[in-house]
């Protein structure tokens, strides 16, 4: 049983990252779909698919990789908000990492979304992770 469903989700793709696999599958939920989403869309992760087979559903995601150097797009993955000490941050406080550079993953009232969605929509939320 999996108390953090999320951080399980950013463990088995970091464990990936590390054994340089092509592609990990993770079991799925709304919540690790849109991450998903948002890291494709922000060019970390090269596709994804959403398998609907069994109860639950998978996600496979196909992992990007400097062709030269073979070095991963996502260098550090960072759980920030955990069930024990849940973290939000208001619109007009919403992190920055790495100065911009970084992206922050929240859950906001409009949906999954990354820090300067958030900021452009001036909302707020829960803080789930930092990618760079």
């Amino acid at each position: 049983m999996v108390t953090d469903p999320i951080a399980d989700y950013l463990t088995r793709i970091r464990n990936a990252i590390k054994a340089k696999h092509r592609v990990v599958e993770i079991p799925a939920s709304n919540i690790k779909k849109e991450i998903t989403k948002v890291l494709f869309d922000k060019g970390y992760i090269q596709s994804y698919k959403f398998d609907e087979v069994g109860p639950q559903g998978s996600i496979k995601i196909a992992l990007k990789y400097n062709p030269v150097t073979k070095q991963s797009a996502i260098v550090k993955l960072q759980r920030v908000s955990k069930p024990g000490l849940r973290k939000y941050s208001g619109a007009t406080t919403v992190p920055r990492v790495l100065s911009g550079l970084g992206t922050v993953i929240l859950s906001t009232s409009k949906g999954v979304m990354t820090d300067k969605e958030a900021r452009s929509l001036n909302v707020g939320g829960e803080v789930l992770c930092f990618v760079y």
